[in-house]
């Protein structure tokens, strides 16, 4: 089973935090957290993403790097995502192997339509809500693509954009797999209750 929630930490967090954050979420359930460091050097990506598969090894969580298969390989992490301005999947997927998770961006059916013709472990698709985690985001499609997106692929769906514990259950219920989240974990008081949350509105989308 896909997992319900999919961390993304950023540079909006101190690269000293990286390691205990991730930990506070591996620590509360956690099995899949993506470290997108835009504009960082690859070296520095290297180091930390070598840092976080160590932090993460004793919870079984993998570990995906945005935008650099290479790093993905070298550091040996669980895979990479790649967005549409970044290489396709099936070269992201010839660097990395077989063994490790592709993910894709989206933000329009025709994308994603693209998307599920390739090798991709899963699709994201968004912003679903107006965000503030990029500097130039693609247009809010809303949670009704979400909706239309689930009826055109059989791959897991990742959500992104925007999205918070309160609207955690209609975007599980529009049909995401899975919840790509960023300042609504990055700002949380307590990171574990609010992971517990999401579980909860994952739970509650699935019981009626």
């Amino acid at each position: 089973m896909f997992p319900s929630i999919y961390p993304i930490i950023d540079s909006t967090l101190p690269g000293d935090r990286i390691s205990q954050f991730a930990q506070q979420l591996a620590a509360a359930g956690v099995r899949l957290i993506q470290l997108r460091l835009k504009n960082s050097s690859a070296a520095v990506v290297c180091a930390q993403t070598r840092v976080l598969l160590t932090c993460l090894e004793p919870y079984g969580a993998r570990l995906i790097v945005n935008d650099r298969p290479d790093i993905a390989c070298i550091a040996q992490a669980g895979g990479v995502h790649v967005g549409q301005d970044d290489l396709p999947v099936e070269a992201a997927r010839q660097i990395c192997g077989p063994g490790r998770w592709v993910g894709v961006s989206t933000h329009n059916l025709e994308q994603l339509r693209e998307a599920d013709r390739t090798s991709a472990d899963y699709i994201a698709v968004g912003p679903v809500f107006p965000t503030g985690s990029k500097a130039n985001p693609d247009p809010v499609v809303g949670v009704e693509l979400v909706r239309t997106a689930r009826q055109l692929t059989r791959k897991p769906l990742v959500a992104i954009g925007g999205i918070t514990a309160d609207k955690a259950e209609q975007v599980y219920r529009a049909g995401a797999d899975s919840l790509a989240v960023i300042s609504d974990l990055t700002q949380a008081a307590d990171p574990a209750a609010r992971v517990r949350d999401y579980a909860a509105a994952f739970r509650r989308s699935r019981s009626r």
